[in-house]
This record gives C-alpha cells, sequence and structure tokens, in this order.
C-alpha cells in the first residue's frame, strides 16, 4: 500500500520528502485511511511533529489549537436524506396515540422555543443590551462530562472536552463525523443507554475511531441550544453530523432506547451511506491545495527570476556607485595632496623667516653642521649653541630639495633629535642641550618614503 501511494502521489505534486513524512505520520497515528493522513500534514504545512501532537490531542478530547466559537459553522439538517431511527420506549409511552401526542407536542414546544429564543438575541442585540450567561458553555460541557463519570458511568466514548462551536470547528476543519449526545435523565432509558449501551467496547473503539464525540446535558443551556440546533424530538438521543456541500449538516438521528449492535449496525449504516461527502471535500481540498501549490511555485520561480533580475540591476547599480565613489575619492586626494602641497611650500616660503642669520665662523658659540639629504644633497650651516633645535629644523624645511615630511637623526650613536614640540607649551632643546659640539653631521630621514 506505501508502494502504491508513493506511485500514485508522484503524480501529484508530493515530493519523496513529503511522501516519506505521510507514511511516518500513518505509522504514529495509526489512521489507516492514507489520504486522510496527507490531508492533515498539508493543514499543518507539513510539519510532522505539529500535526501528530494535534492529532493525539484530539484523541484525549481536547480541542485543537484552530477551534474557535467566534465564527462556527452554519448547521443544517438534510431533510430529504436523513437517517431517523427511533425506537418507542419499553413502556409503551412513546407508540399509540401518546405516543403521537407527545411527538407532537415535543414538535410545537421546540419550534415555540426556539422561535421566542431568536425574538429574544435579536430583540437584545437591538437594544444594545448584553446577554449575561450564567454559566459558561465550556464550564457546562465540563461540569456535565464530571458528573457523568461520577453518576452515570466512566466508561464511555472520548469526550470533546470544548463547546459546540469549537467541535463543530473541529469536525469541519479534520473532516471528521461529529456525534452528538444529548443527555435527558428525566427519561428512564437515558442511564441504562449510557451504562449498557454506550459503555460497550465495541462501541468505544468504533466510536473514537470514526467520529469526534460530543456530549452534554440538555437541561443545561448550552445542551438546550444544541437540542433546537440538531431538533432532537426523542431521548435519548444521537446526532450524527458531516460536511456535506460545505456545510455541517445533521445526516442521521439513532433516538429511544438502542442495544449495542443495533446502535452500531445504524451508525455504521449511516457512515457508509455519507462517508463519500467526506471523500469528495478531501478530494476537493486536495486539489486545492495542489493547485495553490503550483501556483505558488509559479510565483516562486517568477519572483526568483526578479529577484535574480533586480540583483543582477542592484549589482550593476552598485558597481557604478563603487567607481564613482572611487573616482569621487581619488579627485579629493587629488585636491587633498595638491593643497597640502601648497600648504607645504607657503610654509616654506614662511619658515624663512623663522632661520636667524649664520652666526660669524670665529664666533666660539658657533656649531657647524652638515646636513645629508636624502636625494644626496649636502647642506652645511653654522648656528650658535643657544640656538634652538627648532631652528635647524626650519632651516633644512625651508630648502626646495628638503622633503615634506621628515625626521633629523644623528650619526653615531643614532638618534632622532625632536626638533618641534609635540604639544603646545613643550620646550624645545638647544643645540648645545641636544648634546651637539662644534661639528656635527645630522642625516635627513624621508617620512613619505
Amino acid at each position: 500500500m506505501a508502494m502504491d501511494f508513493m506511485r500514485d502521489n508522484a503524480s501529484l505534486g508530493l515530493t519523496t520528502d513529503q511522501t516519506e513524512k505521510v507514511l511516518q505520520f500513518q505509522d504514529l497515528t495509526g489512521i489507516e485511511d492514507i489520504t486522510v493522513c496527507r490531508d492533515v500534514l498539508q493543514r499543518h504545512q507539513w510539519n510532522l511533529e505539529v500535526a501528530v501532537q494535534e492529532q493525539l490531542n484530539m484523541r484525549e478530547g481536547r480541542p485543537s489549537v484552530y477551534a474557535s466559537e467566534s465564527r462556527p459553522p452554519a448547521v443544517v439538517t438534510d431533510h430529504l436524506g436523513q437517517h431517523i431511527y427511533y425506537t418507542p420506549p419499553s413502556d409503551g409511552s412513546g407508540s399509540g396515540l401518546r405516543g403521537f401526542i407527545q411527538n407532537l407536542v415535543g414538535f410545537f414546544y421546540n419550534i415555540c422555543y426556539n422561535t421566542i429564543i431568536t425574538f429574544l438575541q435579536l430583540g437584545q442585540r437591538l437594544l444594545g443590551i448584553e446577554n449575561q450567561r450564567r454559566v459558561e458553555p465550556i464550564q457546562e460541557v465540563m461540569e456535565f462530562i464530571q458528573e457523568y463519570n461520577e453518576k452515570v458511568c466512566n466508561s464511555h466514548p472520548v469526550f470533546y472536552q470544548g463547546t459546540f462551536s469549537q467541535v463543530l470547528n473541529d469536525a469541519k476543519r479534520e473532516l471528521r463525523f461529529l456525534l452528538v449526545y444529548l443527555h435527558n435523565s428525566s427519561y428512564t432509558e437515558a442511564e441504562r443507554f449510557c451504562r449498557e449501551t454506550l459503555s460497550n467496547a465495541e462501541v468505544i473503539t468504533y466510536v473514537n475511531t470514526q467520529f469526534m464525540y460530543w456530549a452534554c446535558n440538555v437541561d443545561s443551556q448550552e445542551g438546550r441550544r444544541v437540542k433546537g440546533v440538531v431538533r432532537v424530538s426523542a431521548f435519548p438521543s444521537v446526532s450524527v453530523l458531516v460536511l456535506k456541500e460545505g456545510r455541517m449538516t445533521v445526516v442521521g438521528r439513532v433516538e429511544g432506547f438502542h442495544d449495542s449492535s443495533t446502535l452500531l449496525h445504524r451508525l455504521r449504516t449511516i457512515v457508509s451511506d455519507f462517508e463519500v461527502n467526506l471523500i469528495q471535500a478531501r478530494t476537493q481540498r486536495f486539489e486545492a491545495s495542489l493547485n495553490r501549490s503550483i501556483r505558488a511555485t509559479q510565483d516562486e520561480a517568477y519572483q526568483e527570476s526578479l529577484r535574480a533580475d533586480q540583483e543582477k540591476e542592484r549589482r550593476r547599480e552598485e558597481e557604478r556607485r563603487v567607481q564613482q565613489e572611487q573616482e569621487r575619492q581619488l579627485a579629493l586626494q587629488k585636491q587633498a595632496e595638491e593643497e597640502r602641497r601648497e600648504s607645504i611650500a607657503k610654509e616654506k616660503v614662511e619658515s624663512v623667516s623663522k632661520v636667524p642669520n649664520e652666526p660669524d665662523p670665529t664666533d666660539p658659540d658657533s656649531v657647524h653642521v652638515v646636513f645629508k639629504l636624502p636625494c644626496g644633497l649636502r647642506l652645511d650651516r653654522r648656528f650658535l649653541k643657544t640656538h634652538s633645535l627648532e631652528v635647524v629644523f626650519y632651516f633644512v624645511f625651508c630648502h626646495p630639495k628638503a622633503p615634506d615630511s621628515f625626521e633629523i637623526t644623528t650619526n653615531f650613536p643614532k638618534r632622532v633629535l625632536n626638533c618641534r614640540p609635540k604639544f603646545p607649551g613643550e620646550k624645545v632643546l638647544t643645540i648645545e642641550e641636544a648634546g651637539l659640539r662644534n661639528k656635527e653631521v645630522l642625516f635627513i630621514n624621508d617620512l613619505d618614503a
């Protein structure tokens, strides 16, 4: 069967990874219908872990994360195709003229009750009156489940632990049959039906496998509302709902006491006759999902092509921008270099005035200094011992052949002379303080070389 499914779905747009997830999901959940497994995974965007956890939660009767009360699906009755099975009470109260009158009174009671409730709700909405409920629907359901376990029977199919609106949403979303049981303790055969029929192991297994099972007390507000929706006319009563033509439809009612074998036979008949609706719905959902997938693939391919074109254009624009920026930076650097050279040339001219006159060779305080420039040129000049090393720097700086940025070092031992203050207020040594004697040779090192 797995190989057939893999072969069949290869042409339906399922990838190998998706097909393997379907088979894994079937193994983990035990769902026999493999197409159901596929549909569940599709609804959960092929997230195997989330889909499995959701199914396990629902098996325990907990509403799915998608169950909502805000917009529950409408419930209609299939008057022509609906299966109605009725067993009169064993005491004879439901047969003959008495039973006819009871059914007739019940029928008109339901019509009058539902009409009055509808008009009251409409009037409250028009007048803006808030309907203050005594008990929330979820609380009524949970109280009924607790009371059923404690006082009636603790062996039963798994109760759905949510409101009727929530179970409608889940049954529609999961494409499951919904079995609704309304408990009426005033009927003598109600508890017998619960203890003998609904507690039967075969009934429990079948209901848990084929249905989502919801129950409530007909004396509660939620129970009375649901009674009017599914149009119950006798008790005990179970109603079967299924998604048919896009709406949750009451397709079967089993009313009056039924033993387990009879109930199973009639439920199987209803499921067999109306399962085609679920098959059609699954097919339609899969085809819609497949069409969406194809459109998504086409859209993704188009978007990918568009992104590629946009990326090419972005790269071309980026290259143009980078080239323009490089040209701008080169122009700025060139301009800055020209301004720097002009500034240095101007500074050299201005620095001439900072160099004092050369002392007389016979002056005992004079020091003869020879400068070796990087270009090979030799300069010589006399300075006084009291002259600052800054004077020595400006003498070299003023020369046209001197580098724009340089340092002055001694020959041996080699050391760099600090000829200019590093920060405002710093004192520069004199020639004598720097240790220069009567005749010195100094080297000019180009810092830009």
